[in-house]
């Protein structure tokens, strides 16, 4: 029997005949699998299909390396790539893969169209599919790790308050200064997020598997600051100066007030984010798909 989590949007329409039919088709194989819905996801569900109360089993995960964490094969993200990014915060340390379902709007990281998942029940019983491992950063401050949100999947930004001041981040690389970046804030990418905020900010598309991060400036001052790419096996240290007494440290979209007195180091997390694919998934072909990149 194989257990499978599923993270949901509750916010979003529960009642999309694309979504109730997959979930059906799920369920319709309750010889092979176990179905557990992450508690508001599933009421939401179950208030538009009651049918489906008792094959949703309630979600519960326990600390890493536990026997409730463990047994789960797979996690389904359906939503939007926020979604899948919350998803990731939950499963990621349980070394349990991730399997983004699109019912949101680009969807990057949700690369599976939602009117498409029914045709993939049987691949997902049966385990037919590709697992890529992806880097994050872990984020410390002054020493402390973030309560809520210490890993990023994507990006880390740090950034000017709503003031008409620009800041000046002043970074360090493995105990080497470096640059000191004037401008709006500074984004550090993984490969995964190259196609999030980094690209917005003119920043380098990366292959997801690369070893490396993108440091790239938001809105800088000099017209020679230009973003760079470096091994992520560096330590970034971060400090910022300016007018402001704080300013806003974001973690895969996060934010929090910062201090300005703040030291923030970055650094590769201790674990990889692990994303299921269909096999015949293409970075490439994503990227002309949703960005009509190279067309």
């Amino acid at each position: 029997m194989i257990d499978i989590a599923i993270f949901g949007n509750p916010s979003q329409r529960t009642d999309s005949p694309a979504l109730l039919r997959f979930l059906r088709a799920l369920a319709a194989r309750h010889d092979r699998i176990r179905l557990y819905a992450e508690p508001a996801f599933r009421k939401s569900v179950i208030s538009s299909a009651p049918d489906l109360g008792p094959m949703l089993h309630f979600l519960t995960l326990g600390h890493p390396g536990t026997t409730g964490a463990l047994r789960f094969r797979l996690a389904l993200s359906i939503g939007g790539d926020g979604t899948f990014l919350t998803t990731a915060r939950a499963v990621g340390p349980h070394g349990i893969p991730i399997m983004g379902i699109n019912s949101g709007h680009l969807g990057y990281l949700s690369a599976i169209e939602i009117e498409k998942a029914h045709d993939l029940v049987s691949d997902i019983v049966e385990g037919s599919y590709t697992v890529s491992p992806r880097t994050a950063i872990e984020v410390t401050v002054s020493g402390r790790r973030l309560p809520r949100a210490s890993i990023a999947l994507n990006e880390v930004a740090v950034l000017r308050q709503d003031t008409a001041s620009m800041i000046t981040v002043h970074c360090a690389l493995s105990g080497c200064p470096y640059v000191d970046y004037s401008g709006d804030g500074l984004i550090v990418s993984t490969p995964t997020g190259s196609t999030a905020y980094n690209l917005s900010a003119g920043g380098p598309l990366l292959d997801p598997e690369a070893p490396v991060w993108a440091i790239t400036p938001v809105a800088p001052h000099s017209l020679s600051m230009r973003p760079l790419v470096v091994s992520d096996r560096n330590e970034l240290a971060i400090n910022v100066s300016g007018r402001s007494s704080s300013y806003l440290l974001s973690v895969d979209g996060a934010a929090i007030h910062i201090p300005a007195d703040s030291h923030i180091t970055l650094k590769k997390a201790p674990y990889q984010i692990f994303v299921a694919m269909r096999h015949d998934y293409n970075f490439i072909d994503t990227l002309r798909q949703k960005l009509g990149w190279g067309i």
